[in-house]
């Protein structure tokens, strides 16, 4: 009996590639080029793949999957985000969506952490410094920053990152606050501060950690206008989706000194950076590192995988369907 083909959009780690090849007919992408959507389409056509494992950032939409091969029964996204792919169209022609929940809360959480601490500290600015031969030694002023104990972080959007970054925050001795759209059970806030309006939560917060996803209805949601509600001094963290932040409106406040710092995991329109960034002061900019661990790639390219292998070997519910 013949193996399910599977198409792979990008280069995945060897022990998801592994796994993949034993049981699968693979179409690789070695180059590890990212795909368009009609060349997505194109090799699925060519390979008659009935499975797709893509990454964030494929161009999914509902033209590339019209243009798909009817033999095509998952695409399975190496991402908790689905923004890349339309639902509505995969949908319309039966084809299962799945993602990969639960496995990197913590990396994430972790590079949450790292940002709201370097930035917090000019970690960024310092090592820019010692780089550039700048250094002339210890100063009783120099590169100042604050520390976190005692300071209030702000989580907007308390899910399962959320939560992991508010178990590591307490550890700092900050006190934790947080807004969503409903309130949590007593035993998940662990104490917290819940908000029910924004102006409240934006005013009440030292250090703001966005953890929203992305879409029409988050766009932007970080502007110009919920920005002057933040104290004055105040850090911006954000490792979920960039497409939340107006970048004018952030970089302006930097340069205003409206706000301490910044740090940046995800940008609007990623690899491209917001011009204003590469020069804003105490921004500290990462190329989307929170679910880089080996640990938590490899599960997350496995939970791809068992999602596969439930519905192209086993004809069986994929266990992570989005929707």
């Amino acid at each position: 009996m013949s193996k399910p083909v599977l198409l792979l959009t990008r280069r995945f780690p060897d022990a998801v590639e592994a796994r993949a090849q034993r049981d699968y007919t693979t179409i690789p992408n070695p180059a590890d080029v990212p795909m368009s959507g009609s060349q997505i389409a194109r090799a699925a056509a060519e390979g008659e793949a009935v499975g797709i494992l893509c990454a964030a950032g494929d161009a999914l939409r509902a033209e590339t999957i019209a243009a798909l091969p009817e033999g095509v029964k998952i695409i399975a996204t190496f991402s908790v985000g689905t923004d890349h792919i339309d639902l509505e169209a995969a949908a319309a022609r039966g084809i299962v969506v799945s993602n990969t929940p639960d496995v990197l809360s913590v990396a994430t959480a972790e590079i949450a952490m790292l940002l709201i601490l370097t930035a917090a500290r000019r970690g960024g600015e310092a090592e820019r410094l010692v780089r550039a031969r700048a250094w002339t030694g210890w100063a009783p002023t120099q590169l100042m920053g604050v520390t976190l104990e005692g300071k209030r972080l702000g989580i907007l959007g308390m899910g399962r990152i959320g939560q992991a970054l508010a178990q590591m925050a307490r550890g700092f001795g900050m006190e934790i606050h947080y807004r969503n759209r409903n309130r949590l059970p007593p035993a998940e806030e662990q104490g917290a501060t819940y908000h029910g309006d924004d102006t409240a939560f934006l005013g009440a917060i030292d250090v703001l950690s966005m953890h929203i996803p992305g879409g029409a209805a988050t766009r932007h949601w970080l502007d110009a206008r919920r920005i002057a509600q933040l104290r004055p001094g105040a850090i911006v963290v954000n490792t979920g989706r960039g497409t939340t932040v107006d970048d004018p409106a952030l970089c302006a406040a930097l340069q205003s000194g409206h706000l301490r710092a910044a740090g940046l995991d995800v940008f609007d329109g990623e690899p491209k950076i917001f011009e204003g960034y590469h020069t804003a002061p105490n921004v500290v900019l990462l190329p989307h590192l929170g679910s880089a661990t080996v640990e938590t790639r490899d599960a997350m390219g496995f939970r791809c995988l068992d999602n596969l292998d439930a519905v192209l070997l086993r004809g069986e519910p994929a266990p992570h369907k989005v929707g």
